[in-house]
């Protein structure tokens, strides 16, 4: 093998390198997790400037669909006694970050009867 061809295999293989390293470190997320989601917003003003900014979703995780890749987690929240539910992909580049709250000790993998549940959950040590 030539010098050019041995210089352009490192190369590949320094990209491969850091695509992983770019990928997001995430928390291990679980159904009865209080969780705050760091969702970046880009806005457009009336000039078309755009300008981007983080804002913050907290609340319990009610289930995970999908496998790898295609993870998708369910939100809910009380917003001034209104309910409100968001689904983010896992791996999506709109997430920032995600910061676990507190944990809550559940029995089921989807928590869908939260909805109309007017009971506290119980809490474990984070």
């Amino acid at each position: 093998m030539s010098e050019k061809q041995i210089d352009s295999e490192q190369k590949e293989d320094k990209k491969e390198n850091s695509k992983k390293t770019e990928e997001k470190t995430l928390p291990e997320i679980k159904p009865g997790m209080t969780i705050k989601v760091h969702q970046k917003i880009i806005e457009t003003n009336s000039k078309g400037e755009k300008k981007e900014r983080i804002q913050i979703f907290e609340g319990m995780v009610l289930g995970i669909k999908g496998v790898g890749k295609s993870k998708t987690f369910t939100v809910r929240k009380n917003s001034f006694g209104i309910g409100v539910e968001k689904i983010f992909p896992l791996y999506s580049p709109v997430i920032a970050k995600i910061e676990i709250v507190k944990k809550a000790k559940v029995k089921k993998a989807k928590l869908f009867y939260l909805r109309n549940y007017n009971k506290k959950l119980k809490e474990e040590k984070v």
